[in-house]
């Protein structure tokens, strides 16, 4: 007893330490900053206001240098750096490992810094509504907000450090986009307006900017394109201060979205002139203006649009120094001040390193899902088969003249090389079996011209590996659509191969859930893989040989037809009566929900066990399943806890994701998975909008997705 008493008073006076670290070095900042300020212009305080704003040569005021750091480093306007391009987002969602997330965003970091880039504007916090037709499905993590929190802190202590090593040179600043409720529009269109309920907003989106604030610290902060209810977000002050900085503690700086100022006038028409949405902005708290390009006819923060309305109302100056001196602290606090600008050759930089690639590598191998593998037809043996034929439009990429790759994914840099399917296979099989390839089709073109030469690969092949989907040119930012079919005659080729009679493996490389009917219909083994990053060919080539066995699980839902959007596991009870809640004409489960995904093995999971089977409204207690690897393989398999409050004040969703965990699992092995239950996995919002646990009874699931069918059921007594 004395000994723990001894650890619990060494502890606290360490934690009382490090505050008081903290509290000493922020009022130093705070001193520094209040100084400098007092010696600004105008001129230079408003020149502040924007992103990417040379140094200031008279006040020795340093320059901040921004990039995007979704799945690696890119350079929005600047040179590529050979930069690591890692799995995006979606498939790092699917690797259900939050833990990969941060060490990739901490070599993120590294490759930042070499390239002089301390501010990056990542991640995307944004939780997918359940429709695909928005194109940035793929830089989001999922559905869930419990599964988008767990990643997007992970992601933002990786790339910003914690506690002493914060900010420090090997890490930069963090920006949480898109505050909020950004894919909750009313056509799938982006930067789509969007009506909610405020419990629908704090229910579903603000879970991961909660987390990324109180939890990792995040820097920065920046708002969505689109109003919520009415009033634009980036002149909203019960979003932007009343929640953020009031309620969350928000203390960071926030970035407007691109031109998102004088879309006040433009897109909003809520101001009537630059220098009024400028106003506005900054009354809410918005303190720089990002203006991609620089361009001075979109710029608000600019002293052609404030300065004269400054000098009418001197009231006003109270924000700019507000604004600017958030953004000096943050230059303060990234050790700007301290630090000499590096000299970078363009020509001749290389951000990557080998070390990095090769984890990139790792976590491809960990996002793939396989959806269905009917006979066991992955994994192939290369000893079985003398011929494979690689068709498809998305199997082989060469390097563009400009840009990057389509085959990475949005805000992609330009890797120092990519691996597609076919140079996968064919590296992996090493002329130990013969590789017929052929396009079959163009991803954007509706011409068949290229079908007989597929037809014929297949034909003389033992095998096919089918590689559809889409790429950069049909999702992304601004690339919203109306169908969610495969793009151009994709479907029609994998009928015609179908019609070979050939064993066919599917391999989806794409950012956005599709309607595959037809594919889940016929094709007797698929894997999705999203888009994996510098290696996706050798991650692609491993699984469908079999040097690694698929483990990732869907985090968003597959709609069976466009009808069925938004497709989505958190619903609410359905109407029971004459309509029963379904479609009259179709299946109203999705293809594949969420949390799905199957394996080269089996796994068999137990009853689960509850330390206490009853618990008060502030106590907490633990749920226990064992899982058993029952096939031939080693494996992983990501066990999901889904909460429920059977009877409660409120309507609540059928289910939530409120724990989850990745093990391996040799063959016969058994592990044992535990999970807390306390109040904040038991709490709902109440009428009154406060999180509280109530009396009354829980059921606990748990298993291998959200699927009914699939969960093993507790009950859990809360008094």
């Amino acid at each position: 007893m004395k000994k723990t008493l001894l650890i619990l008073s060494i502890t606290s006076i360490m934690l009382s330490c490090v505050s008081e670290k903290n509290t000493s070095k922020d009022v130093e900042v705070a001193k520094k900053v209040e100084s400098l300020i007092s010696k600004m212009t105008l001129d230079e305080k408003i020149a502040e206001m924007m992103q990417d704003t040379p140094a200031n040569e008279r006040l020795g005021i340093p320059y901040m240098k921004y990039g995007e750091a979704l799945h690696g480093l890119w350079l929005v306007l600047d040179y590529y750096g050979n930069t690591t391009v890692y799995p995006q987002a979606i498939a790092c969602g699917s690797t259900w490992e939050p833990k990969l997330v941060k060490k990739m965003a901490s070599q993120t970091a590294l490759e930042a810094r070499s390239l002089g880039v301390t501010h990056c504007y990542s991640p995307n916090l944004d939780v997918i509504s359940g429709d695909p037709r928005y194109g940035r499905v793929e830089e989001s993590y999922g559905e869930d907000p419990y599964l988008v929190s767990r990643m997007g802190v992970a992601f933002i202590e990786g790339l910003q450090g914690t506690g002493d090593e914060q900010f420090d040179e090997n890490h930069v600043m963090a920006t949480a986009k898109h505050f909020i409720g950004y894919p909750e529009n009313r056509r799938g269109i982006n930067g789509g307006f969007s009506d909610m309920s405020e419990r629908r907003l704090r229910e579903v989106y603000l879970p991961p900017f909660e987390a990324a604030v109180k939890e990792a610290k995040v820097g920065s902060v920046m708002p969505g394109h689109q109003d919520f209810n009415g009033v634009p977000n980036h002149m909203n002050t019960w979003l932007l201060k009343d929640i953020l900085r009031d309620e969350l503690g928000f203390n960071g700086f926030i970035v407007s979205d691109n031109n998102d100022i004088a879309r006040l006038e433009t897109m909003h028409f809520i101001s009537e002139s630059r220098a009024e949405s400028a106003i506005l902005g900054l009354k809410a708290g918005v303190d720089m203006d990002l203006v991609i390009g620089k361009s001075v006819d979109l710029s608000s923060y600019h002293a052609n649009v404030l300065k004269d309305t400054i000098a009418q109302n001197p009231k006003l100056m109270d924000y700019i120094d507000q604004a600017t001196s958030r953004i000096l602290t943050a230059k303060y606090k990234l050790g700007l001040f301290d630090t000499e600008p590096k000299e970078i050759d363009i020509e001749t930089v290389n951000a990557g390193k080998k070390e990095h690639q090769d984890f990139s590598y790792e976590m491809a191998k960990k996002a793939m899902v396989l959806l269905k593998n009917k006979n066991n037809l992955l994994p192939l043996d290369m000893n079985n088969i003398k011929s494979l034929a690689v068709i498809g439009p998305n199997a082989h990429e060469e390097q563009p003249e400009k840009g990057t790759y389509s085959l990475l994914g949005g805000y992609s840099g330009l890797p120092p090389y990519y691996t597609s399917v076919l140079e996968g296979i064919t590296n992996k099989t090493k002329g130990k079996v013969k590789i017929n390839y052929a396009q079959g089709c163009q991803l954007l073109s509706n011409s068949k011209e290229g079908f007989s030469k597929a037809i014929h690969a297949a034909n003389k092949s033992d095998a096919v590996v089918l590689v559809v989907g889409g790429s950069r040119k049909t999702g992304g930012e601004g690339v919203d659509r109306s169908s969610l079919d495969l793009y151009g005659v994709q479907n029609e080729l994998v009928e015609a191969i179908h019609n070979t009679g050939k064993p066919i493996i599917v391999v989806l490389i794409n950012g956005r859930p599709l309607t595959i009917n037809y594919i889940a219909e016929n094709i007797p083994s698929i894997l999705e893989t999203w888009y994996l990053g510098m290696r996706s060919g050798d991650a692609i080539a491993d699984a469908i040989f079999g040097d690694t066995n698929p483990g990732g699980k869907l985090t968003v839902s597959f709609p069976r037809n466009i009808g069925h959007v938004p497709v989505t596991y958190l619903e609410r009870p359905d109407f029971i009566g004459s309509g029963k809640g379904l479609y009259r004409d179709t299946d109203k489960s999705p293809l594949y929900p969420f949390g799905f995904g199957l394996s080269y093995t089996t796994f068999e999971y137990s009853v689960p066990k509850l330390k206490n089977t009853s618990i008060h409204t502030d106590g907490s207690t633990t749920i226990s399943i064992d899982v058993t690897n029952t096939g031939e393989r080693e494996g992983d398999e990501v066990i999901q806890m889904y909460v429920r409050d059977d009877y409660a004040s409120v309507g609540r969703y059928l289910k939530m994701l409120k724990g989850f965990e990745r093990v391996s699992l040799k063959p016969g092995e058994t592990k044992t998975v535990s999970f807390k239950l306390g109040f904040d996995e038991l709490n709902i919002l109440n009428q009154d909008m406060k999180k509280v646990v109530e009396p009354g009874t829980f059921t606990i699931s748990i298993g291998n997705s959200s699927e009914e069918k699939q969960l093993q059921k507790t009950k859990l007594n809360v008094k």
